[in-house]
């Protein structure tokens, strides 16, 4: 769900379609110009964001930079509405890596950075191929941060399960998926008023967080209601929630929250970006957090594209700090201030980025913990509905935290997934 979920430049919303910066007229680039930036995320308030904006207004003091931000759906439902419409979008769209391939079909309606000036050597191939043309003859966004996967958890719980606090023999008691759940069973068993995770859609997260091939194949057909590995996920998803290990809280609700704050789980899948929501939401509980290796070793679960509309006003400005923001000093400047973790690879060697640790996480090095477990991640494949079904997912999986049986389920979501797809 970063997200996505949740990411300064790759999490975010849309302008309400009057005050959205659009326009037919080309703007006097040496005039006053405001830029607007649709993000999306949920509950998510960044505002160390602003700095980076306010840095780019004095660096042009002709530029003014207005944020707008929604839901992640909403998001995508008014930019895909509004680039048919022919109007409406901001200057500059995020767009989440689980949607992006839903845009590419449609090259025209995007500034092509391909024709931009812009070195896509610093990304993976596999991050520019997702948000270019088949053809690779067109890229339709920037790559911001990227997730990667790690576990967070609390040490002060851990410590009174009588559980090891170090992270490295925490890293060691889950290999595997299987070794998790277990983990979860002792657990409970010795504090029983406190739950083993968030919510069990996290944990699927996780699990599908290493896989190539989960909701689509390559060639783009809808595969996940017979991937063995998104069933096995489901089955493992489910069996922790049966041995009482999930706390049933749908993410980014208050209840959520008030369960970061209060303690009421001690272990989240934490793909980068969760750093800076856990900060954000449950700053007292600074210190009491560490992070600990993925179950596995490796996976990744985020990422957006910063794009520009091509009917926009101000697509030259627009394509100017589209390429600021996605540098590799800005996004260094993100991380070490709210854990997006940046998708230049070359960034990752920094020392600034490779020494990183997080005094709030009890100084894990999270610069070396989120690049290790990015080096054998696999490529994984994403489809138009990529998104839209990983919700549908867990919102299936809160439904059986709440009594639902697991058969009936997953068969709705099948039911649900397919009529996403088109395919009902």
């Amino acid at each position: 769900m970063r997200t996505s979920r949740l990411v300064a430049l790759t999490a975010v919303s849309a302008l309400a379609l009057a005050a959205c910066g659009g326009g037919d007229e080309a703007a006097d680039p040496n005039g006053e110009i405001t830029l607007t930036i649709n993000v999306f995320g949920d509950n998510f308030s960044l505002p160390d964001n602003r700095e980076l904006y306010d840095e780019y207004e004095r660096m042009h003091d002709n530029i003014t930079i207005v944020e707008n931000r929604s839901d992640i759906g909403t998001h995508h439902q008014n930019l895909q509405a509004r680039l048919t419409a022919g109007s409406g979008t901001a200057d500059l769209e995020v767009i989440e890596v689980g949607q992006v391939s839903g845009f590419i079909g449609q090259p025209d309606k995007f500034v092509n950075f391909n024709e931009q000036d812009v070195d896509t050597a610093q990304w993976t191939d596999s991050t520019i191929q997702r948000a270019s043309t088949p053809d690779g003859s067109s890229l339709i966004g920037l790559p911001t941060d990227i997730g990667g996967l790690a576990i967070c958890y609390r040490t002060d719980l851990f410590e009174a399960a009588g559980l090891p606090t170090d992270r490295e023999a925490v890293s060691a008691l889950w290999p595997t998926w299987e070794d998790y759940v277990a983990t979860g069973d002792k657990f409970v068993e010795a504090t029983p008023d406190v739950k083993w995770f968030d919510a069990a859609g996290h944990v699927f997260s996780g699990i599908l967080g290493n896989e190539e091939e989960t909701y689509y194949n390559a060639e783009g057909d809808l595969v996940v209601e017979d991937n063995q590995a998104v069933r096995e996920a489901w089955d493992t998803s489910v069996q922790a929630i049966q041995n009482g290990q999930s706390a049933a809280l749908p993410e980014f609700s208050p209840e959520w929250n008030t369960g970061f704050q209060q303690g009421q789980f001690a272990t989240i899948t934490c793909p980068a970006w969760m750093m800076g929501y856990i900060q954000a939401n449950a700053a007292d509980t600074a210190g009491k957090w560490d992070i600990a290796t993925i179950p596995g070793g490796s996976g990744n679960w985020g990422g957006s594209y910063l794009s520009v509309p091509s009917q926009g006003a101000n697509t030259e400005a627009a394509v100017e700090l589209a390429k600021w923001l996605t540098a590799p000093e800005q996004n260094i400047k993100l991380f070490k201030t709210i854990g997006n973790f940046p998708s230049q690879t070359s960034t990752w060697t920094e020392p600034e980025v490779a020494n990183y640790t997080s005094e709030f996480f009890s100084n894990a090095p999270a610069g070396k913990i989120f690049p290790a477990s990015l080096e054998d991640a696999p490529a994984q494949i994403y489809g138009p509905q990529s998104t839209v079904i990983g919700t549908t997912f867990a919102g299936a999986l809160n439904s059986v935290e709440q009594g639902t049986d697991p058969d009936e389920a997953w068969d709705a979501a099948m039911t649900d997934i397919k009529a996403a797809a088109g395919e009902g």
